[in-house]
């Protein structure tokens, strides 16, 4: 091709891979003969000697049940695959909810089979993101460990999110407003608390224990908090769940006790899923951009990619996201 050209492999290999550092006339000569001889770029060399695998994988360090049950983690999933539609790269979807899958993850990723790692529903304790700094893996987290997570991370405003959907009670004329929290391990959870009980004392009311009781993000956690509040605080007249899932739950709680949806007890949500629109009544709900925050967290992979490969880049501050959540109001408030 270079010969057909009239100009150097080297001149070929820099029109192919777009570099700029070539003349117009240049450029159509070469583009001229990849037309005329009908070549195809081989992927896997151009990857193999750039250092690359042109594959990067979304880790779940969850049980496949709840993969395929909780809505989130599938919006996640269509906004990355979404943003990665236009590129040459694959995407592998790896479960590590059990040591087994974690051990062979390790071995996995220690043979630098991927680019960069996007790490979904990591809990405080969980050692995935120090062994992809200590195998110095780009990798971008869906939701911080901590304020001073040192991955690059994309979150929505949890703490924003919570005390809007509390003060949204309040303002409903609601007083006795029950918390059921999301994981507590999770930093998104604990965000939610805070913005709960932010809420509260905006209002000058006090912050009681009582009503609020750990969850886990599922239908059946929801089940077992709701029957505990009911026991400790018969009087409660609104409920703050920390999801979707976990509110379906508490509504059938509420439900085989008598209590009637907003009537009684007043229900929020959190996600905005299809399970908000779709219950009875419709659940008000706190909407956050999960596709979108899929798409984010292949654009900040990406640039962790660029950053790694760039000596100098090594050290800086990683990326963080954050994006705004928005109260979404239906009959069950």
């Amino acid at each position: 091709m270079a010969a057909r050209a009239g100009v150097g492999r080297g001149t070929v290999s820099r029109v192919i891979n777009g570099s700029p550092r070539v003349s117009d006339a240049t450029r159509a000569a070469v583009e001229a003969a990849v037309a005329e001889l009908g070549y195809v770029p081989n992927t896997a060399a151009r990857a193999l000697a750039a250092n690359r695998t042109d594959a990067i994988a979304l880790v779940v360090p969850e049980p496949e049940t709840r993969f395929f049950s909780e809505p989130y983690f599938s919006s996640i999933l269509r906004g990355v695959g979404a943003e990665l539609a236009d590129t040459e790269m694959q995407l592998l979807l790896i479960f590590a909810g059990s040591d087994r899958e974690r051990q062979r993850l390790a071995q996995y990723l220690a043979a630098h089979r991927v680019d960069g790692v996007l790490l979904v529903s990591v809990h405080a304790d969980d050692p995935l993101p120090d062994l992809l700094t200590q195998l110095e893996i780009p990798a971008v987290i869906s939701g911080p460990r901590s304020a001073a997570e040192s991955l690059a991370s994309v979150d929505s405003d949890n703490y924003g999110g919570a005390r809007s959907a509390v003060e949204h009670l309040l303002s409903r004329g609601r007083s006795r407003v029950a918390h059921i929290t999301g994981r507590l391990d999770v930093y998104g959870a604990q965000r939610r608390v805070d913005g709960y009980r932010d809420a509260l004392r905006g209002a000058a009311l006090e912050v009681d224990e009582r009503l609020i009781e750990p969850g886990d993000f599922t239908e059946e956690g929801g089940r077992r908090a709701m029957t505990e509040l009911l026991r400790r605080r018969p009087d409660l007249d609104a409920v703050f769940c920390g999801s979707d899932v976990t509110a379906a739950g508490a509504r059938q709680v509420l439900r085989e006790a008598g209590r009637t949806i907003p009537g009684d007890v007043a229900l929020v949500g959190y996600d905005d899923s299809a399970i908000a629109r779709h219950m009875d009544p419709p659940l008000t709900s706190v909407r956050q951009p999960i596709v979108e925050m899929g798409r984010a967290m292949i654009d900040l992979l990406f640039t962790e990619i660029a950053d790694r490969r760039t000596a100098a880049a090594r050290g800086l501050q990683r990326h963080q996201a954050v994006l705004a959540t928005q109260l979404v109001e239906r009959k069950s408030s």
